[in-house]
């Protein structure tokens, strides 16, 4: 797994209790959903490449 590095973000409260809400509706935790919507932007804006696809040795 990457290392990851821990940084503060302060948010306004209310913007906060919706990403809750829909972490919780996705079963993520907060964090993850917060990085889920970054990874996904950074993607779609070009700045990220997408993840390596696996693909299954032929059998």
């Amino acid at each position: 797994m990457a290392e990851r590095k821990p940084f503060l973000l302060r948010t306004d409260p209310a913007l906060l209790e919706a990403l809750q809400r829909w972490a919780d509706e996705e079963l993520r935790s907060l964090n993850g959903q917060i990085e889920y919507l970054l990874r996904q932007a950074l993607q779609r804006e070009g700045r990220l490449k997408p993840p390596p696809v696996k693909r299954k040795p032929p059998e």
